[in-house]
Order: C-alpha cells, then sequence, then structure tokens
C-alpha cells in the first residue's frame, strides 16, 4: 500500500498560484501514474489532471488546460501540481491518487479521468482561492 501525502494548499487570491506536490512513502512513485482530483464541499470528487509513470503523458480536464501543469520527479519520489490564475471556484480540497494500472485497463484518456481507477488516496490539501 502506498502512502501518499499532499502539501502545497493554502490561501490565494484570485489569479494567484499554488504549487501543490504529492510525495510518497513505502513505495516507489514511479511505479504509478498518478492523479490530481478535487473536491469542493457537497461536490462530487472530479479528475484535475494525471501523468504516466514516466511522465511523457499527460492529461487535464479542459478547465485548467493552458493553466495547470503536472509533473514528476521520480528521483524526489514526487509529483506536482502548479496551478496558475487560480479561480475562486477552484477552492476545494486537493487529491493525488495512484492509478491502478492493469492491461486491460492502461493509463489513457478514457480511464485517467475516472475515480474508481484510482487506488491509493492521500488525504488531501486545502485550497482557498478568494475573490
Amino acid at each position: 500500500q502506498v502512502q501518499l501525502v499532499e502539501s502545497g494548499g493554502g490561501l490565494v487570491q484570485a489569479g494567484g498560484s499554488l504549487r501543490l506536490s504529492c510525495a510518497a512513502s513505502r513505495r516507489t512513485l514511479s511505479d504509478y501514474a498518478i492523479g490530481w482530483f478535487r473536491q469542493a464541499p457537497g461536490k462530487e470528487r472530479e479528475f484535475v489532471a494525471g501523468i504516466s509513470r514516466s511522465g511523457s503523458t499527460t492529461y487535464y480536464t479542459d478547465s485548467v488546460k493552458g493553466r495547470f501543469t503536472i509533473s514528476r520527479d521520480n528521483a524526489k519520489n514526487t509529483v506536482y501540481l502548479q496551478m496558475n490564475s487560480l479561480k475562486p471556484d477552484e477552492t476545494a480540497i486537493y487529491l493525488c491518487a495512484t492509478y491502478t494500472y492493469t492491461i486491460q485497463r492502461p493509463f489513457m484518456l478514457s480511464t485517467a479521468t475516472t475515480r474508481r481507477n484510482y487506488g491509493s488516496w492521500g488525504q488531501g490539501t486545502q485550497v482557498t482561492v478568494s475573490s
């Protein structure tokens, strides 16, 4: 079981930036594709971005394209989410998770966005964007 710990959240004004980190213990993070999700109060958890094990493939939900960047440093066992031009409606808890890869279900756009395809989750980090 992978233990994931998110950090880097906080309070930022609209238009500001934050960089979130997702670090792993007990297992090597490079063994997994990683997804970032967010959950606002009273709303469903939604996919934000995903990255393949090597980092060569990334996916984003349409609303964050051009503003958010997912990356990874496997030497540091960490995945990052750089968030620019943040909006108040992006206030949420942001969580990272490990993708559960199988031969029948490779990491691709149609599968990376589905919450149930992820196994281990972190506790999340709060991001609050003020207007």
